[in-house]
């Protein structure tokens, strides 16, 4: 008998895999931080004898070299990647014997990246699940343009040929266990459903229904922003992450917030956006810890300038800085739990914004006011509001300055990444309002919608 847990990282949009047997275990794409791993194995009463990597990834720090340093498992990698630490590569058709009758069989799937590889889990010879990393993904497979530009059409075609090869190898019902998939921007496009099967993707996978030329095209064309952070993930994950240290930061009293923020640091609000427009400190940026902080605050944040966080308690400061780890912002210069009121000097208070709806914004009506569009590109040829101006979430720290005079009605799909905004330009000192709405109700609130 086999077993498969899933670790699922929901703010990065990932899952990791342990799958084993009665007495061991191998670890697939395991996270940063490795005590996930080590707890579903310890509920397993297994040992970890492998850890195996689909690739150098490009959207967070490994935990893998770690997770292979404190369990003495064999920490295996695809040959062909180029990493300073010691593992045992892997090659196409290698076979790795993992519990009794269990093995991994390795198959190369280039595309995601030139050295991408996958395993095929194995039990007495039958095939019962497949690890695609960023290869195969459910309805869809891992972008290829996140390695090097000249390169992407190159790996769109392979993809296409190794989506392919999987399909031809494995049985219809050979279950389909992605890394990427589930909101990281690794994937081409995002998942709809939790699970698939390699039969269920032959019918809807635009790899396995398109022919390749077809298929790159579309792929090229529908290719997303890359976040900023991914230029350093990949260099992390191959010179070899350090181990990481969870232990809470240094606590910051009202001056050092006011000294940090005085400084051009950044001191980030982890509060929910509705508590946030309510009362903050002034110049402090609201990035909300129940969203994907790691993946916006990563994107926009310049890398290695020092972060404070704020929470509402202690367990939210932890669960945060957590999820910072895992994609390169170790330690945060300071932290502090409680309330604004805590954390103004004495004789300040703290400042709030209004919010509003987009049936709000009817109502008060559009003239003398901005209209602000925080989406990505692709997002906003779908449909935008007439006369809107369109700056996106990511970009708009360094384009403050092209932001129009006057009030600022700021909007993205459906509330968060306008609230991130809205806090940047209330530090700014504009006059801002945060439409905490769906882009849905826009057109049924009676706004005007460009389409084409």
């Amino acid at each position: 008998m086999f077993f498969i847990d899933t670790i699922d990282l929901e703010g990065l949009g990932n899952r990791s895999y342990l799958a084993g047997g009665r007495q061991a275990a191998v670890a697939v794409d395991p996270p940063r931080d490795v005590d996930q791993v080590l707890a579903v194995a310890a509920r397993r009463g297994v040992r970890i004898s492998y850890v195996v990597e689909t690739h150098i990834h490009n959207d967070y720090v490994t935990g893998g070299l770690e997770l292979a340093r404190v369990t003495g498992a064999v920490y295996l990698v695809p040959a062909a990647a180029r990493v300073s630490f010691a593992r045992v590569p892997v090659a196409d058709g290698d076979i790795i014997a993992v519990d009794g009758g269990l093995e991994l069989r390795a198959v190369a799937t280039p595309g995601h990246t030139p050295h991408h590889t996958s395993y095929v889990l194995q039990e007495q010879g039958r095939s019962v699940a497949v690890f695609t990393g960023g290869s195969l993904l459910i309805g869809t497979v891992g972008r290829p343009d996140l390695v090097e530009p000249r390169l992407t059409e190159q790996l769109a075609r392979a993809q296409h040929a190794s989506a392919h090869r999987l399909a031809a190898e494995l049985p219809d019902e050979t279950p389909v266990l992605p890394t990427h998939g589930f909101g990281s921007f690794c994937s081409s496009a995002q998942a709809e459903g939790d699970a698939t099967t390699i039969g269920k993707e032959k019918s809807v996978n635009a790899a396995l229904v398109q022919d390749v030329e077809s298929f790159v095209a579309r792929l090229l064309v529908e290719l997303d922003d890359i976040p900023a952070y991914y230029a350093h993930m990949g260099p992390a994950n191959a010179a070899g992450p350090a181990p990481l240290d969870l232990t809470p930061p240094a606590v910051a009293d009202a001056d050092e917030i006011a000294a940090r923020l005085a400084a051009g640091e950044w001191v980030v609000d982890l509060r929910n956006r509705v508590a946030f427009a309510e009362g903050h400190v002034a110049g402090s940026f609201n990035f909300e810890a129940d969203g994907k902080i790691a993946t916006y605050l990563a994107w926009m944040i310049p890398w290695g300038k020092p972060v404070t966080l704020l929470a509402e308690s202690p367990e939210q400061l932890a669960a945060a800085q957590r999820e910072l780890v895992r994609v390169g912002i170790d330690r945060p210069a300071a932290a502090a739990a409680g309330t604004p009121q805590q954390w103004v000097r004495e004789g300040d208070r703290p400042v709030s914004f209004p919010r509003s709806t987009f049936a709000g914004l009817v109502e008060h009506g559009t003239d003398g006011i901005v209209v602000l569009d925080v989406r990505r590109d692709a997002e906003r040829a779908a449909g935008y509001v007439e006369g809107s101006v369109h700056i996106p979430i990511h970009q708009l720290h360094k384009r403050l300055g092209e932001v129009p005079n006057g009030t600022v009605w700021v909007h993205c799909g459906g509330g968060m990444r306008a609230a991130i905004a809205a806090s940047l330009l209330d530090a700014a000192g504009r006059d801002v309002v945060a439409i905490d709405d769906g882009f849905e109700a826009a057109e049924a609130a009676g706004l005007s919608i460009v389409t084409g």
